[in-house]
């Protein structure tokens, strides 16, 4: 289990990888385990800025979860159910991550594989990446806190239409429908994503968890109290503001301390 989830760090940046590149980077229910707790970690780490998840090698980000599994697995509502523990927690610990987070996919990412890509803050694909949930033809359900977050990234609509065909969509479609932030060419993606991990980390940490809590905030219809709306100035009152301020006036590259 311990080789199947791979950290690479590069100063601030942390690059984690589904490493099964013989099964094209299926999940098991040990890699679920350790993905969540990874990420976990990484998040707790204040000298992490941004993470970046990729897939090991250039076929697939990942095609979902290893069916060869399901025999001793997941045979079973009983088996399933031990099985989404491990799963939903990962995916709900991503989901929750305060960290920056950015998806690498290069070819496949389709079921599990495109769960956890489109939880990421940014998801960058090559120009040949596929798409789908094609888990109808399985027979299988999407469980609430996955559909949950298929749902929130493209909405019900879309989200019924991707279950519905279980078509594999490629790279412009994914595009269009909101399932990636951009697309580039198969021997950029991962330039572009480091590219891009490195312009997050360069930025002040305590104003992305901010405006990632802010956003958060506003998908709940209750009215803000007048304390949150007074925390939107908070950011004033940081050493992270005084610096970027006197970085700007200096024409200089501001180095932030998250404080």
């Amino acid at each position: 289990m311990a080789d199947t989830i791979l950290v690479e760090r590069t100063d601030d940046i942390a690059t984690v990888i589904l490493n099964r590149p013989q099964k094209l980077n299926a999940f098991t229910k040990d890699m679920w385990k350790l993905l969540g707790e990874t990420l976990d970690g990484l998040s707790s780490d204040t000298e992490v800025r941004c993470i970046v998840l990729r897939g090991a090698g250039d076929r697939a980000f990942c095609p979902g979860n290893d069916i060869s599994e399901f025999t001793e697995q997941r045979s079973n509502a009983e088996q399933a159910e031990a099985y989404g523990e491990f799963m939903h927690k990962s995916i709900g610990t991503l989901r929750d991550c305060a960290t920056p987070t950015v998806a690498m996919i290069k070819g496949a990412c389709v079921g599990g594989g495109l769960e956890v890509a489109g939880l990421c803050d940014i998801r960058i694909c090559g120009e040949s990446s596929r798409f789908g949930a094609p888990i109808s033809k399985l027979g299988l359900v999407m469980a609430y806190p996955e559909i949950s977050c298929l749902r929130d990234l493209v909405g019900p609509q879309v989200a019924l239409e991707i279950l519905l065909e279980g078509r594999i969509m490629d790279a412009p479609e994914a595009l269009q429908k909101g399932l990636v932030s951009r697309i580039v060419a198969d021997d950029e993606v991962e330039a572009e994503a480091m590219a891009t991990a490195r312009r997050i980390a360069d930025g002040a940490p305590l104003v992305h968890r901010w405006h990632r809590k802010f956003l958060d905030r506003l998908a709940d219809p209750t009215p803000l109290s007048d304390a949150e709306k007074k925390e939107c100035f908070a950011c004033f009152d940081t050493e992270d503001f005084r610096t970027g301020y006197q970085a700007f006036l200096d024409k200089k590259k501001p180095e932030f301390k998250g404080r």
